[in-house]
């Protein structure tokens, strides 16, 4: 892996292809020739930066989405046209790179053959924009539990962590993407709201305990009598009554 000098566009003889494993996926905001799935390997998608400005504050910082190291990452390539190279590489540092938590690196992307589905893969160099650990706003590992808590409790500027939380799964889900650990985090967030009663259940816990319905974890089918392990489960069954 190379880091790109961010004071000359990436060689003119590469065809510049674009990963994007969050809000680049469904809102790029450049013009782009192609889009593909891809994977990228080494790198796993994450809440692992602090958010004190859009989705917190710092007093009770939220959770936003990084690339960071480990496992491997289902995501979308866009392959850009050499004409709009270097106004796209402007754009992705203006908005990618804003606080420097966020380092532009060169990565090998697995990207489906054209001729058809099962066919296998090309591995072609892009940019993708990876956490920076050594960056304050880098979280390091945390657990679910601890994930959960603060995206519960976070709002900033750009509204509620939760809303952040439900809409990255569900455009992840439209994308056919299914990743495991993040919707865990949605079913513990979704079971912290649900402990609520009543009127003390806000808007905000409403979606979340609506999307913890539609996008339960993976676990084997229980009995009632055994349930007592997913109790939220149980109080958000009483909800639809």
């Amino acid at each position: 892996m190379q880091d790109y000098d961010n004071n000359r566009p990436a060689p003119r003889e590469e065809t510049l292809w674009v990963f994007g494993y969050g809000s680049l996926m469904w809102n790029p905001g450049f013009a782009f020739a192609q889009r593909l799935g891809a994977r990228l390997n080494g790198y796993r998608r994450a809440f692992c930066i602090y958010s004190t400005h859009h989705r917190g504050t710092h007093e009770k910082p939220g959770l936003v989405l990084g690339l960071d190291r480990g496992g491997a990452c289902e995501g979308a390539a866009f392959r850009i046209r050499p004409e709009d190279r270097s106004e796209v590489l402007r754009y992705l540092r203006e908005r990618e790179q804003v606080s420097g938590v966020y380092r532009e690196a060169r990565v090998s992307l697995d990207l489906p053959l054209s001729d058809g589905i099962g066919s296998g893969f090309e591995t072609v160099t892009g940019i993708a924009y990876i956490v920076e650990p050594r960056h304050p706003g880098y979280t390091g590992p945390l657990t679910i539990s601890e994930q959960a808590r603060l995206i519960r409790a976070a709002t900033g500027l750009s509204g509620p962590n939760v809303e952040y939380l439900v809409q990255t799964c569900r455009q992840l889900r439209d994308a056919g993407i299914r990743d495991r650990e993040i919707e865990r985090v949605l079913a513990s967030v979704g079971g912290l709201f649900a402990s609520r009663d009543g009127p003390q259940v806000k808007a905000a816990s409403r979606v979340l305990i609506n999307a913890t319905r539609q996008q339960r974890p993976f676990a084997p089918l229980l009995h009632r009598a055994q349930r007592r392990r997913f109790v939220h489960r149980v109080k958000l069954d009483a909800l639809k009554e």
